[in-house]
């Protein structure tokens, strides 16, 4: 459980570059309001990246996300992927079809998709695997753990004042 050094190897690539870091899901459903969890501590700390809260429909923001034509793309969302609940894990784009079960209407291979084949940007996809994502529940302990940890690597890479 939790955030393994690979993870902290794979993030530490993006200090010093122009990021926009992407929260997808829904607060109303427990665990799936991992991503937008992450991008409220983001915006507290005050991280020098640049943040989009995309709730639940990151297609609205594509046309966005393409004018900021940022050098890295890092989104953050609850994804099952089979692992144990709070677990951590980046993902490649191509990965996101066959080992990532998305709660959302658009799927994050397609909304990747569509936002590179505007513009060049490497994209970085966080998955928090979820306990639970029923509606009217509240975060499990396990993801607002994984959400609290993942918040503090990323003020580390982004850090405030920059």
């Amino acid at each position: 459980m939790g955030i393994n050094e690979q993870l902290l190897q794979q993030l530490n690539k993006l200090r010093g570059s122009k990021t926009l870091i992407v929260g997808i899901g829904n607060t109303l459903k427990g665990d799936d309001g991992a991503g937008p969890l992450v991008c409220q501590q983001l915006r507290c700390a005050k991280v020098c990246a640049e943040l989009i809260d995309a709730g639940t429909v990151p297609e609205n923001y594509i046309q966005t996300i393409i004018k900021k034509a940022p050098q890295n793309l890092l989104i953050i969302d609850a994804v099952d992927f089979g692992a144990s609940p709070g677990t951590v894990k980046v993902f490649k784009p191509e990965q996101l079809n066959s080992l990532v079960i998305s709660t959302h209407t658009l799927s994050p291979h397609l909304f990747v998709d569509m936002v590179c084949q505007n513009i060049k940007v490497d994209v970085y996809f966080v998955g928090i695997q979820p306990a639970q994502t029923q509606l009217g529940q509240s975060v499990s302990p396990q993801v607002s753990q994984a959400v609290q940890r993942l918040s503090h690597i990323l003020t580390g890479i982004f850090p405030p004042g920059r």
